[in-house]
């Protein structure tokens, strides 16, 4: 009973030095305990269980593994936390590893000498009975993780190894199967983090607020560059904070660079390559669009250099799409800006304005230049082109140039190793003679002056993508037999286009046809009944005969026939051949009723109606339908409304529920569209997917029975417009998913604490 009440006394004590130590306070660090413990399951004393933290450089995976240990490590018989083994291990060898660890662990004669087999064997057969917690930091090479805990066999029930790595695939490779994927700080705990190291306290001085949170959003949650700034700006002035920010738009902090481009240099060659590219062109991006522009280009296997990058924490895939920290995009840029300090033409990127337009104007390009991309989000401006401005950047890879104005004698070359060509605005009729590019893979010619395609677009055997999308003076397709690779076919707002090549029925593997607003298209070939992978058409604005037009159409999800001028009658009777149909946008049309063949449509999600004035009745449609009738005057009951129809003939409505619906799902794209082809200020996204039984919840005066949302989208321009400017919250939904990649949420404009009765965040 003495001895017990000693051992409480002490506990007491000790719990009160654990609680009051600063590294058991750290920001953030409560809901990164709260998952690992799900992962270490500490209070089973069962098998024992290795688990890793992974995540980028700086993410806070050492501070983490350390709380830990120490908070544990009383329940374990022997205990171990080896830091730095990568730099360690290479210093000093794995032997003073092995010994290290045995040492800790009181396990180990000074006198002892050992190799590295002799090791593992010693400590193999002295740890096997333990219940050992040992801590493996900063692991970069399976040798490592092999050599200081090589299996579950080497140590007793109930123990625990713990190992932070950027390298996710080295943990599955030994055989790691609960792994935790650190990630940053949401925006309050950055910005508790920062005002911590920068004013000693939570709280932000008032007219210190908009430039924190310019630090924090600069930091995107990275506890590594919150610190270092917070730190540094700690006794400076107003005007030294605002230098600062100003300058790290430019150039990035030195001390994080040099940390984050050590996981550069480790990377093999075609590794760096790609993670320039997607640090200067391609974060965002859709993942296989990267994979086809970069496909055996200039050595590249870009399959397996994107999941190298993103096992070793430098990008994380969501939704198919390619996401990069900031700083690492920063930290790629400026080792591009590296190459050549003061002359942009000898660098192998470019897509800074300024540089771009230095280069083009004086032809100071070099063969060094891989890819130039000017940002659609940049501030328009128009500039001249040196006619030889191309002639010297013979391995050009990619190009995208906006707003710049065409020397009238044209150009005298462009480089034949181009796998993108998209220029906007060009404004010439004809392109260099000797221009033959055979790798192109997506030629974009918004806006563009010809009248028909030069003979050099006509036989491109990779190409997958052509979009002339804006090109009023253009008056006929090409013929595409020269092209069998081809998925997307974008002619939207050509006006004057008038044919469409019977060859169009030869392009088997084509997904998409987008034919808006092409007027004067009178001839269009009935092989497009045998498109068998066609799984999106718009002919949005078109006055085209759609008799026996859909017959064979089997693979196509998603139709939009608005404001076509379809009267009664003009909706063939074989609607139901569409198969595969899930959206269907008839809005801004002319007819009274509907064929019914509608209604026997399997997988129809959604059937757009809206500003149908003449339309008097609805069809029986499946309770998975749902039906958008908004500005439908002539309807019995009419109310502006969104309704769901059943089979039964019933409806339910919600009532100015549009908005609130789209809300709900902003980051869903539509069936058939699973990519966007391009960047685009006129792409659009209906949501597609089932409203949550929460809704109703939240909503109690809302009566839904829809189950589905459908719609259609166009790469290259938009598809009803009224219908999908609903879902123009697809911009911010990518900015949400990017925060949820890098642990962030919803990123809000400003986060204060100047309140005196505003919580802390821990």
């Amino acid at each position: 009973m003495f001895i017990k009440s000693i051992v409480e006394r002490i506990s007491r004590k000790v719990k009160e030095l654990i609680r009051g130590d600063p590294e058991y306070n750290l920001v953030g660090m409560d809901s990164h305990l709260m998952e690992m413990d799900n992962h270490l399951n500490i209070e089973t004393d069962d098998h024992p269980r290795f688990v890793g933290i992974c995540g980028m450089s700086g993410m806070g995976k050492t501070t983490l593994a350390r709380v830990i240990f120490r908070k544990f490590k009383r329940r374990f018989q022997a205990v171990s936390f080896i830091e730095n083994v990568s730099s360690r291990s290479k210093e000093n060898g794995l032997v003073a590893l092995q010994e290290n660890l045995l040492s800790d662990m009181k396990l180990k004669d000074d006198e002892e000498k050992w190799d590295v087999l002799k090791g593992i064997n010693v400590t193999r057969n002295r740890l096997r009975d333990a219940k050992v917690l040992i801590v493996l930091d900063d692991v970069d090479e399976r040798e490592q993780l092999e050599t200081l805990a090589g299996n579950c066999n080497w140590f007793g029930r109930g123990s625990r190894i713990i190992v932070t790595t950027k390298d996710r695939q080295l943990l599955k490779s030994h055989g790691v199967e609960n792994i935790y994927p650190i990630k940053g700080l949401q925006e309050r705990e950055a910005l508790q983090l920062f005002c911590q190291e920068a004013f000693h306290n939570n709280s932000v001085q008032f007219r210190d607020q908009n430039l924190c949170n310019g630090y924090v959003s600069y930091a995107e949650g990275h506890p590594l560059t919150l610190k270092r700034l917070g730190f540094y700006l700690r006794t400076k002035g107003g005007k030294v904070w605002s230098s600062l920010l100003a300058r790290l738009q430019e150039y990035p902090d030195q001390h994080i660079q040099e940390q984050l481009e050590k996981d550069y240099d480790a990377l093999a060659e075609t590794e760096k390559k790609m993670f320039l590219d997607i640090a200067c062109f391609f974060h965002e991006e859709d993942q296989d669009r990267v994979l086809d522009l970069l496909e055996a280009s200039s050595g590249y296997r870009p399959t397996i250099d994107i999941v190298t990058l993103e096992d070793k924490s430098l990008i994380t895939i969501l939704e198919k799409k390619l996401w990069m920290h900031s700083l690492l995009q920063r930290t790629g840029r400026e080792i591009v800006r590296c190459e050549d300090r003061e002359e942009p033409g000898k660098r192998s990127r470019l897509w800074r304005r300024d540089d771009i337009f230095e280069v083009l104007r004086e032809n100071s390009g070099t063969k060094k230049v891989q890819g130039i991309m000017l940002s659609l989000s940049s501030p328009r401006q128009k500039e001249d082109l040196n006619p030889e401005a191309f002639s010297n950047m013979k391995k050009l890879r990619l190009i995208k140039i906006c707003g710049v104005n065409l020397p009238p004698r044209g150009l005298d070359s462009l480089s034949n190793w181009l796998r993108l060509m998209e220029w906007h605005q060009y404004s010439l009729g004809c392109i260099p003679e000797s221009f033959q590019p055979s790798n192109l893979v997506e030629l974009i010619m918004h806006r563009s002056s010809f009248v028909e395609l030069p003979m050099a677009f006509l036989k491109l055997k990779k190409l997958k993508v052509m979009d002339f999308s804006g090109s009023e003076k253009l008056m006929m397709t090409p013929d595409f037999s020269g092209c069998p690779s081809l998925q997307k076919l974008i002619f939207e707002g050509c006006t004057k286009l008038s044919e469409v090549h019977p060859s169009i029925g030869a392009l088997d593997r084509l997904i998409l046809l987008n034919l808006k607003e092409c007027k004067k298209l009178l001839v269009f070939p009935s092989a497009i009944c045998c498109l068998p992978a066609l799984k999106t058409l718009i002919l949005s604005g078109t006055t085209l005969s759609l008799q026996n037009f859909f017959s064979g159409l089997t693979s196509l999800v998603a139709l939009d026939l608005s404001d076509c001028n379809l009267l009664d009658g003009a909706l063939p009777d074989d609607l139901n051949s569409l198969s595969s149909l899930e959206s269907l946008n008839l809005s801004r049309n002319n007819f009274t009723c509907l064929p019914g063949s509608i209604s026997q449509l399997p997988k129809l999600k959604s059937l757009c109606l809206d500003n149908c004035s003449g339309l008097q009745l609805l069809p029986n449609l499946p309770s998975t339908t749902l039906v958008m009738t908004r500005e439908c005057t002539s309807l019995p009951n009419f109310s502006n409304q969104v309704v769901g129809s059943t089979s039964g003939g019933g409806e339910s409505t919600v009532i100015n529920c549009h908005s609130e619906v789209s809300s709900l799902y902003p980051h869903c794209q539509p069936p058939g569209m699973e990519e966007q082809i391009h960047q685009n200020d006129k792409y659009h996204g209906m949501p597609q997917t089932g409203i949550p039984s929460q809704y109703d919840q939240e909503c109690p005066s809302r009566n839904i029975v829809s189950n589905e949302l459908g719609g259609l989208t166009s790469a290259g321009g938009s598809t009803s417009d009224d219908m999908l400017r609903e879902a123009s919250g697809v911009g911010s939904a990518r900015k949400r998913k990017m925060g949820e990649a890098f642990g962030q949420g919803e990123m809000a404009k400003e986060v204060r604490f100047d309140k005196p009765d505003q919580p802390n965040a821990d």
